[in-house]
């Protein structure tokens, strides 16, 4: 099917006739988890894993004031801007990848797919020690790479960054190719980005230009600009077994029903406005903004919010924004978005034991103190459905599992 849709695709090229729908082609995702260890949740990962999530939210934030000359609504109100006494690790805990190709002649790389964020990077061939490991971007070895003569530096509130050159270049993306796709090849990688840390070469942000460190389109707009896909969306399964990315439209075999939509009310991240969470029967948190985020592995909430939910549970503040529930009691937990009900199973809300005793278990919607009052809808939500972003109307969509 896959040489079909691309010699199909040069067909109707040279022959310049409109293009037909093609069929969509996913690609396989691959997780890591390091976030129990021994049997116990691992706290400090987890710490690492939110305080990175925060500062790329951040970032986006700041991308987006720079690019449309005003701060994100979702995100301008009551938010903290990370200091030097943050305790903030770059440190990826739990990713969902996959392979793209970039260049000419092609190399392929494995990437984390973060729909929390717009930019491509990886790792350059001039990158020292930081980056070994990883499958390294060598522009000078692809015939179509073009630098454009600017610079990115990505920051983490630990002080470490990932910095380096742009460049435009060829990138093939199941099946699909974006031709004038702005990447950064980092020249140094922070320490989370290291190979022990981090198993993808790099990371592909899915999210909208407005947030772009580059000012660029992300490769899936770029695919739609260039006209290489005639439906403009992806989908998402992420599960333990069978996960995948699908561009190009939806994979029907992986959901039930129909799909419940939401518009998107600001073009940057993927925000959405969630209508409840209910525990065990009650609306316990209403009419809340909400980033649907993969590059995220929990629900995050304001503390007040969050402490109010676990409130109604009689939970224990264990601090840094974790609460812990006995472990033969957990709640029934469900997020209502578009009027609809979507339950977290207990694999998902139950990050753990807390500890070697086994009694007690962290919960997976965590609190924070950065971001105001948006929630970040993370693998823990996102597990449990189908999910399908659309880019041509602005809206997310959210099915059953099948």
């Amino acid at each position: 099917m896959r040489l079909l849709s691309i010699f199909s695709l040069s067909a109707f090229l040279a022959l310049g006739t409109a293009l037909p729908h093609l069929p969509p082609i996913s690609i396989a995702l691959r997780k890591r988890s390091t976030l129990i260890q021994d049997g116990v949740f691992n706290l400090t990962a987890a710490l690492s894993h939110v305080a990175r999530s925060e500062a790329k939210y951040l970032r986006g934030a700041a991308a987006f004031e720079r690019n449309t000359g005003v701060p994100p609504s979702s995100l301008k109100r009551n938010v903290r801007r990370a200091t030097g006494s943050d305790a903030l690790t770059d440190d990826g805990n739990e990713r969902w990848y996959g392979t793209i190709s970039v260049g000419t002649p092609a190399v392929e790389y494995k990437v984390d797919f973060d729909t929390g964020s717009a930019d491509l990077f990886l790792p350059a061939s001039n990158c020292g020690s930081t980056c070994a490991g990883h499958t390294l971007y060598n522009p000078n070895a692809s015939s179509s790479a073009v630098g454009l003569h600017k610079t990115f530096s990505l920051a983490y509130g630990d002080g470490s960054t990932v910095l380096g050159e742009q460049y435009t270049d060829t990138v093939e993306i199941a099946g699909f190719t974006a031709k004038n796709q702005t990447l950064g090849a980092a020249s140094q990688y922070s320490t989370g980005f290291e190979a022990a840390n981090f198993p993808p070469d790099g990371l592909m942000g899915m999210s909208f230009k407005d947030i772009s460190v580059y000012g660029a389109n992300p490769v899936v707009q770029t695919l739609v600009a260039e006209g290489a896909i005639s439906d403009p969306v992806f989908a998402f399964k992420l599960a333990s077994s069978g996960s995948e990315l699908l561009i190009g439209g939806v994979n029907s075999a992986l959901y039930t029903g129909s799909f419940t939509y939401t518009p998107v009310t600001e073009q940057g991240f993927w925000t959405i406005n969630g209508d409840a969470i209910n525990v065990n029967g009650a609306d316990i948190i209403t009419n809340f903004p909400a980033i649907v985020d993969t590059g995220t592995s929990y629900i995050l909430g304001d503390a007040a919010t969050v402490g109010q939910f676990y409130g109604a549970l009689d939970a224990t503040d264990v601090g840094n924004g974790f609460y812990t529930l006995p472990c033969n009691a957990m709640p029934n937990v469900s997020i209502t978005i578009g009027g609809k009900a979507f339950p977290l199973s207990a694999e998902t809300f139950n990050l753990g034991s807390y500890d070697t005793s086994g009694e007690a278990c962290v919960g997976a919607i965590l609190a924070t103190g950065s971001l105001g009052d948006i929630w970040i809808l993370g693998d823990t939500f996102l597990r449990n459905v189908y999910s399908v972003f659309d880019i041509g109307n602005l809206r997310v969509g959210f099915a059953v599992l099948a």
